[in-house]
């Protein structure tokens, strides 16, 4: 491994706030070890960061296990837990960064690194369910992992509303909401498809009434809809693209509207003359 040298002051700078990942520590406070004992730890630590920033990730998570077994007793054996998982992450392993990240969070309450921590887990988890052209779309997958993500997303944002993190966490619980109302979507239309038409409207409501404005509203709605139909449920269909028409526009307005159309014309259609005797 290299000398720090210049770079220290760097390492400060980063034990002290979360500049780079949203890692805290205050050295005074940490244990009754001896001073010297911490400048080991510390000077570890720093030689483990080195090699994390480095981008080497095999030397950085040895390093960081060393300091976590040498130094146990030191603030930075905290810090070196953390940053294991992080070397996890960098790498792609995002359900190893993901256990090491909640391990951390069980092991440390009331941490200020906790924050950084449930965030990284979200974003672990948001990143390992990524579209991949050897697998089937999005919508047809076992949705298993992607709910896992939205409700660490949900409780994140409950729980840090005022976050740092907050506008990329809302940006991922867009995402995985508008995921799994495609699925839902996606298993309507095959009940459709089927002809098991209660089916598809009891899909379309779970997903309108379980994930309301995901911005695929309107689409549901539409779907709905035009199921109603044909189950000759005309009013409740009426008020379905009525719903549409109203409070979203768009495409899908402009399908209701054409739907409705065709509704009143039929409606203002006089009835067929009894056939003669």
């Amino acid at each position: 491994m290299k000398c720090l040298s210049g770079r220290v002051a760097l390492g400060l700078a980063l034990l002290v706030g979360a500049a780079a990942v949203g890692c805290e520590i205050n050295p005074t406070a940490a244990s009754p070890a001896s001073l010297t004992y911490t400048e080991d730890a510390h000077k570890a630590y720093l030689e483990a960061l080195e090699a994390f920033e480095d981008r080497n990730w095999e030397d950085a998570r040895a390093l960081f296990s060393e300091v976590r077994k040498i130094f146990a007793a030191s603030p930075y054996a905290k810090l070196a837990e953390l940053r294991g998982a992080d070397c996890d992450f960098e790498q792609g392993k995002y359900k190893e960064a993901i256990a090491g990240y909640r391990g951390y969070v069980r092991g440390h309450r009331g941490d200020p690194n906790i924050e950084y921590a449930r965030y990284r887990t979200t974003k672990a988890l948001f990143l390992d369910i990524s579209d991949s052209v050897f697998q089937p779309s999005a919508e047809e997958r076992d949705q298993g992992n992607t709910e896992d993500a939205y409700h660490e997303l949900l409780s994140f944002k409950k729980r840090y509303p005022r976050s740092s993190y907050r506008v990329d966490a809302e940006y991922m619980l867009e995402v995985v909401t508008q995921r799994l109302v495609r699925h839902q979507l996606y298993v309507a239309r095959y009940y459709l498809g089927s002809g098991d038409f209660d089916a598809t409207v009891a899909r379309c409501d779970y997903a309108l009434q379980k994930f309301p404005g995901s911005g695929l509203d309107a689409e549901a709605l539409v779907l709905k809809g035009e199921t109603l139909l044909k189950l000759k449920k005309r009013d409740e269909a009426k008020k379905a693209f009525e719903v549409v028409v109203r409070d979203h526009g768009g495409a899908f307005g402009q399908v209701a509207k054409r739907f409705l159309d065709q509704m009143a014309s039929a409606a203002a259609e006089p009835a067929p003359a009894e056939p003669a005797p």
